[in-house]
Parts: structure tokens; sequence; C-alpha cells
């Protein structure tokens, strides 16, 4: 199968039908073989009624339905352990993101040889509300990140099969997967400028926390995977830095007392001392942390998972 389309959605039943037929246009103008994979995010508004009607009339078109709702990412995850298509294409079922960008998608994977594409909306059609927070952060996880793209959040984004099976997807995560690919090894990602449509149907299902909540999933995919397997290189040295520091102030204090070079005041009426033992104190607690994380990360049941990607005969 050339394509899979992902579709993960909450309360968007007067968009979806529309969106099917657009998908389906476009697939059959290119000659793709194709399946569109709708996960219903808990929906109430009767967009699974439509995806089983839908499933019913056209072969191509699956649906997986989530009892309650749990978030754009889990959605995501589930299509992708659901794809079977050579490339699969991530869309939001708003009618935002175009299905015309498709071919160009499949193109730049299949023959550019990119193993993910995430889409740019250059000229977005929302209000500044969203429009200047998304800058903000597209800008820290470039610089945190070190993937030059301008539109991380985009919804229109296209993989290489390998890539949605290699990679996990939760929280907020759906934000980061450029950084979750290229921190699993894909590091050929790629930027196409995409057509970004006004909302036809409803409103956002996205409100201001979804900023708050993203940073936060940022700084935990940072240290995830760039610690997940040596916990004791960050917090071992982050705590070693504080005990050395607050070690060295008491040490100066103490010879200051003894041979009499400042001796105007007793070490514990200066603020500093305390200071010093409060670093002390931090270090050792941090070094600790790090000691059992660890042990928990050694005991771990993918503490040996790596990712080749060819051996010999």
């Amino acid at each position: 199968m050339d394509i899979s389309v992902v579709v993960p959605l909450y309360n968007e039943v007067e968009s979806i039908g529309e969106l099917q037929s657009w998908i389906a246009d476009v697939m059959n103008k290119n000659d793709f073989s194709y399946e569109i994979i709708f996960v219903d995010d808990g929906s109430k508004d009767g967009s699974w009624d439509l995806i089983e009607q839908m499933a019913a009339e056209s072969p191509a078109v699956k649906g997986v339905k989530f009892k309650r709702n749990y978030g754009k990412s889990a959605g995501l995850n589930v299509g992708f352990k659901e794809a079977a298509g050579d490339v699969v294409i991530t869309m939001d079922a708003d009618l935002q993101d175009s299905p015309d960008e498709i071919p160009g998608l499949y193109k730049m994977v299949m023959e550019d040889g990119y193993d993910l594409v995430s889409g740019w909306k250059k000229k977005r059609h929302d209000p500044i509300s969203k429009t200047l927070p998304s800058k903000f952060f597209n800008r820290i996880t470039r610089w945190i990140s070190g993937i030059k793209l301008h539109d991380f959040n985009c919804g229109l984004k296209a993989y290489k099969k390998a890539v949605i099976k290699e990679i996990e997807v939760y929280g907020e995560m759906h934000r980061y997967i450029p950084v979750i690919a290229k921190w699993a090894g894909y590091n050929k990602i790629g930027e196409k400028v995409v057509e970004h449509r006004k909302r036809k149907y409803g409103i956002t299902k996205f409100g201001f926390e979804r900023f708050i909540n993203g940073f936060l999933d940022l700084l935990s995919i940072t240290f995830v995977t760039r610690f997940g397997k040596k916990p004791m290189h960050f917090f071992g040295a982050i705590g070693t830095i504080f005990f050395i520091g607050g070690g060295l102030i008491s040490l100066w204090l103490i010879l200051d007392k003894i041979f009499k070079w400042n001796a105007q005041r007793n070490i514990t009426d200066q603020p500093i001392f305390f200071l010093a033992l409060l670093a002390m104190i931090i270090g050792t607690q941090l070094f600790l942390s790090g000691f059992l994380a660890e042990m928990i990360s050694r005991n771990s049941y993918d503490k040996d998972h790596y990712t080749i990607e060819k051996k010999t005969d």
C-alpha cells in the first residue's frame, strides 16, 4: 500500500465526510493505493456513526474509537500502530489541512529520501492569540532541538513507515514528533510550505493550557531522549557541582576562623555558611536521585533497546 492517512478527531462530524471525499479524489487522481484511518477520540456528536457508515461504503476507510477523550497524541499513536502504508500522512479533521498537499509530501519521502516532512503553515488563518505563542514555542523548540523547522505543531506531516513504527507518542508529545524522530536516529527531516485554510465548521478544541503543557512536554522529551539511559550524567553532574561548591565555601569559612583572616563574626553568624550547607545538602540529594534513577534505568525492560539500521548476513 502506498499511503496511510491518519486523522485523529474529536467532535468533527460536520467535516469528516467532506474530508474523506476530498482525500479519495486526490488518491484516485494520482493512482495511489491508500487507506484512511479515522481515530475518534471519544466524540459525543455522532462522528463515530458517520465513520462506521463511511467504512461500510468504502473499504479504504477504517475507524478506531476511544471510550473517552485521551488527546491527540493518543490518537496518533494508535493510528500509527494501525497504519500499513509505505508513507504515513497525518492531518487534522477540521479541513484546515488540504489533502491536495499529499502528492508533494509523498514525493519528498519516497523520491527525495526524507524520513519525515513537516508542513509549514507560512500563511495562517488563525487569531493572533494562537499565532504569537506558536511562533515563540517554535523558536524555543528550534533552539533546544537543533531542528530547523518553522512549524513543529503543523498537523500535516508525512513519515516513512519505519519512523512511525519506531517512535511512541504520548502526553502532548504530538507537537514534538520531529524531536522524537531525531533522537530515534531519523535525521533527514524536511519541511514543505502547505496551504492553511480557515476553519469551516465548529470551533477549535484546544485551549490556552496547550502552551503550558507543550512547554513542559518539550522539557520532558529533551531530558528523556538525552538522559533516559544515563540519568546519573544529569543528576550526578549537577549534584557534584552543588556539593563541591558548598564544600569549598565551608572550607574557606573554617580556615578563615582558624587563621583569623577576617574573624569579626562567628561562622554561624554568616548567612553564606547556611547557603553553603544548603548547597551541599541539595548536591547530595541530586546525586542520590541520579543513583536511584540509574538503578531503575538499568532494570527497565527496554534498557538494551537500540535501533539497528542494518546487519550483515
